[in-house]
């Protein structure tokens, strides 16, 4: 979960200087430039870019401009987002069973306690209270591991929302800068001054 935590608040990081820096430059180029390689927004950038240089070699002729960059796009994207789900699904699959894990624990230990009492012969509370308790240890550790976890998916999950819904506004304004030279919002701007 620590793990990442981290690697979410860098792509959130990344994605704030990616606003601040690639629209900011003078071209495609430069502001590919300014962007650090080991981000995800240099990657959809690279990809885009590459993909844009790729259709002029007549070899994705019967493939218009548009559609062979926003497919590279969105398959940077999808790289990117299963990239941020690496490790969810333990994270889940650890949340669910741990309670189920601690459950088998306890009926172990009371099916122990009971066979301990059935040999002995004589069922008085202190046979039966010290096993029995010994084995609802094993419940509450499950519950101690499974809680944490759950909320903790929860969690790493909203916030790969929030990192993708950054990752899309990227990706979608760098289609349109590849394909019209301006921003989403600024080719909105420019037709309502018209």
């Amino acid at each position: 979960m620590i793990t990442k935590l981290i690697d979410q608040s860098k792509m959130l990081r990344q994605g704030r200087q990616a606003n601040d820096r690639f629209w900011r430059a003078g071209g495609v180029d430069e502001a590919l430039k300014k962007l650090g390689e080991d981000t995800p927004f240099w990657y959809i950038a690279e990809r885009g870019i590459a993909a844009s240089e790729h259709h002029q070699e007549n070899l994705t002729a019967e493939i218009d401009r548009s559609t062979w960059i926003i497919m590279s796009i969105n398959r940077a994207v999808e790289d990117i987002q299963n990239r941020l789900q690496d490790g969810l699904s333990i994270l889940a699959t650890v949340g669910s069973t741990a309670p189920f894990v601690g459950l088998f624990g306890t009926v172990w230990g009371i099916y122990h306690a009971l066979t301990a009492i059935g040999i002995a012969g004589q069922a008085s509370i202190d046979k039966v209270a010290g096993p029995v308790g010994e084995a609802l240890i094993m419940t509450a550790v499950g519950l101690a591991v499974a809680v944490p976890a759950v909320l903790g998916y929860n969690l790493l999950v909203r916030r790969n929302k929030a990192g993708m819904e950054r990752v899309r506004a990227f990706s979608a304004d760098l289609h349109s800068v590849l394909l019209a030279g301006s921003r989403v919002g600024e080719q909105r701007q420019m037709a309502e001054a018209a």
